[in-house]
């Protein structure tokens, strides 16, 4: 290969943005205002506009965004958060450090994400929140899960890390991004994400002014105006330069949702006819947009797989190995200690492969012909 294979290559997407990104870095530079620049302001402004939110709280990261939405909703130490296990640990994490109880609930085998029959059986006296995951690009079915939540009074925070720029559709033709649709949206602007940063970022959405505003206090010391705490916060800012990059890269994000479906759609055509593979399903209810492009390969075969492609210069990743019910950080609590069948069989199963806006056809090409050749096709 003329370039090596990357499971995400933002070197090459930086090359092919570079004046505009080395441009906006040198204005917040010059300006000096690394700290609630203009610039935060100005991105904050441009997401709120694509996404069709009211309001956007930029922060530090996906991670503080999760605690400041369950902060800001003043759930209490004991009250019950319904949660896929199957996701990245902060998800979790997050309900367990505010002394919060995780309730781990099952996901739908095609879409990894849960639902709300998987919800519904877990709601009790004690639960206050649902938090879906839109996992690897595509969205949890929201509009029962929402009646849901309406009819059990439930605040529903979505963990929008992996899926931004999602258009969901509701049955009367309405459409609404991820992350708009609930009590308060959260996401993550690691690198490695459709909108990613050059460092760590996030961000949350809510359309409730009362809400926006505590969570906006919240993430900057509990401050109505300076030195003036009227809240137990923290300390969680995106600091200038990175909403500098943000905003230029926001500029590129539909282009780079198209690159990842054109790769995606190569991808599916290559293994349809290995019986040993299932590609990831498109649910009608959404636009999927491939954060991670995960099949599904029988265990047994997976390691030899994966030890195969990594020979031929190619990455896998395994999203995610050990499920949060699992960990050991969890151990201790013994009512999260139960078989989740779903979650635990698709561990075993997923294989994710390379999937990102540079990925060119020589690349996939080369990816697919080994993948096939493994198979015997």
């Amino acid at each position: 290969m003329s370039v090596p294979i990357q499971m995400v290559d933002l070197k090459r997407q930086y090359q092919h943005i570079k004046s505009e990104i080395d441009r906006a870095i040198a204005e917040v530079l010059e300006n000096c205002t690394f700290i609630q620049g203009p610039s935060v302001k100005a991105f904050a402004e441009d997401l709120a506009q694509y996404l069709q939110v009211k309001h956007v709280i930029p922060c530090a990261n996906g991670t503080d965004a999760l605690q400041i939405a369950m902060m800001a909703l003043d759930l209490q130490p004991g009250d019950e958060v319904i949660t896929p296990s199957f996701t990245y640990i902060a998800t979790a994490e997050v309900i367990a450090l505010l002394k919060l109880k995780p309730v781990f609930v099952d996901v739908d085998p095609k879409t990894f994400c849960i639902t709300a029959e998987t919800v519904e059986a877990a709601i009790t006296k004690r639960t206050k929140a649902i938090v879906p995951v839109h996992l690897f690009g595509q969205s949890v079915d929201m509009e029962p899960l929402l009646q849901l939540a309406h009819r059990y009074h439930l605040h529903v925070i979505e963990d929008n890390a992996q899926a931004i720029g999602c258009d969901y559709h509701f049955a009367d033709g309405k459409k609404m991004k991820t992350g708009t649709m609930g009590t308060i949206g959260c996401t993550s602007f690691f690198p490695s994400k459709n909108l990613g940063a050059y460092g760590d970022g996030g961000a949350i959405f809510t359309h409730d002014d009362a809400l926006a505003q505590k969570m906006q206090m919240i993430a900057n010391h509990g401050q109505s105006k300076r030195y003036y705490h009227d809240l137990v916060g923290c300390n969680s800012r995106l600091d200038s330069i990175q909403a500098a990059v943000l905003q230029v890269k926001l500029r590129y994000l539909d282009q780079y949702i198209a690159a990842r479906r054109q790769a995606a759609d190569l991808y599916d055509s290559g293994f349809n006819d290995i019986p040993e593979i299932t590609t990831p399903y498109r649910a009608p209810y959404c636009g999927h947009v491939f954060h991670q492009y995960t099949i599904l390969v029988p265990p047994k075969q997976r390691e030899s797989l994966q030890q195969y492609l990594f020979a031929q210069g190619i990455p896998t990743m395994i999203y995610y190995p050990v499920p949060c019910h699992q960990q050991k950080m969890f151990n201790s609590l013994p009512y999260v200690a139960h078989s989740l069948k779903t979650t635990e069989w698709l561990s075993q199963h997923v294989l994710s492969l390379p999937m990102h806006t540079e990925l060119d056809l020589e690349q996939q090409n080369f990816i697919i012909e080994h993948v096939r050749r493994f198979f015997g096709k």
